[in-house]
């Protein structure tokens, strides 16, 4: 993962040098939510938001840059840090209730993505100046995260990928694929004030720790208090009457494995617009250019 990061770094590094005014670069700023095997209501686990727990939105903050391929096309290159947590107490599924489990996951995400352009307008409010624009995006890409999902447990938030919850190694580095939509204001050509909706799919039931069943032996655990708490809520007698307590035994079902984990963020964002030539333009044609006619304007249409 180190090695990819560092690759995509160099090249991007190297075009910025040869074609600085086809780039931009910015941070952003904003929330986070995810859909596991936490949340929901009364119901089992839906797709895509219907189990997301707005209770539970987290913070997201991030760094980009990004490059224009195409009058149609951009490539980007972000880096997020991000945060998502659930709690089985906010579920109204007895259940869930009944599992009591909870977690949260300070994630690093690396991506790279293709933003496809369906609608521009490069002289908002008909200046005819081009300074001011509007460009709304599609986009999809490539992306990989590090997980490091915790417990809270007496007020302390413990690592639970080494304590093999569920009797299984799980790896902390991931891959997904993001995608979603956009949209970005172009103010006095240089500056972008953006906004974007972004769906990571990944390949993993883990960033919450919970994906299959209760270990058969709870010595497999490397803490069973956190493998299975529903004896935190009470004796079992408070839950046999609903067939509750049995259900959250040692082989018993704990997570569903039938579904990946997933997670979304909404940003704000901000970036500069690199406008200067290369320095290879300036010393091939830049003689050329600065010897202009006196009392004459040049004027050039925005390329945003």
């Amino acid at each position: 993962m180190k090695n990819i990061f560092i690759i995509i770094l160099i090249l991007f590094t190297t075009t910025v040098s040869k074609a600085q005014w086809l780039w931009d670069y910015g941070f952003s700023l904003g929330v986070s939510n995810y859909l596991g095997d936490i949340g929901g209501k009364e119901k089992t686990r839906r797709d895509f938001v219907a189990d997301m727990k707005m209770a539970k939105t987290r913070w997201n903050l991030g760094g980009f840059a990004r490059y224009k391929v195409h009058q149609k096309v951009s490539v980007k290159l972000a880096l997020d840090y991000l945060r998502i947590e659930g709690d089985d107490k906010l579920s109204s599924n007895p259940a869930r209730n009944a599992r009591n489990l909870n977690f949260r996951n300070d994630m690093f995400d690396l991506a790279v993505t293709g933003q496809v352009f369906f609608y521009e307008d490069n002289d908002l409010g008909n200046t005819y100046r081009y300074k001011n624009g509007f460009r709304a995006y599609f986009f999809a890409g490539v992306g990989g995260f590090y997980s490091n999902p915790k417990a809270n447990k007496d007020g302390e938030w413990v690592k639970l990928r080494p304590l093999h919850t569920e009797g299984k190694n799980y790896s902390a580095i991931g891959i997904n694929i993001p995608a979603g939509i956009g949209f970005y204001f172009t103010v006095h050509k240089k500056h972008r004030i953006g906004y974007e909706l972004n769906y990571r799919t990944t390949f993993t039931d883990y960033l919450d720790d919970i994906s299959d069943v209760y270990p058969e032996d709870p010595s497999l655990s490397g803490d069973p208090s956190l493998s299975r708490r529903i004896d935190e809520l009470g004796d079992a007698s408070d839950f046999e009457d609903k067939g509750l307590y049995y259900s959250h035994d040692w082989g018993e079902k704990r997570g569903d494995v039938s579904h990946k984990d997933g997670y979304m963020t909404m940003s704000l964002s901000y970036s500069y617009v690199l406008r200067g030539k290369s320095s290879f333009y300036r010393g091939r044609y830049g003689h050329f250019f600065n010897h202009r006619r006196r009392g004459k304007v040049r004027k050039i249409r925005a390329k945003f």
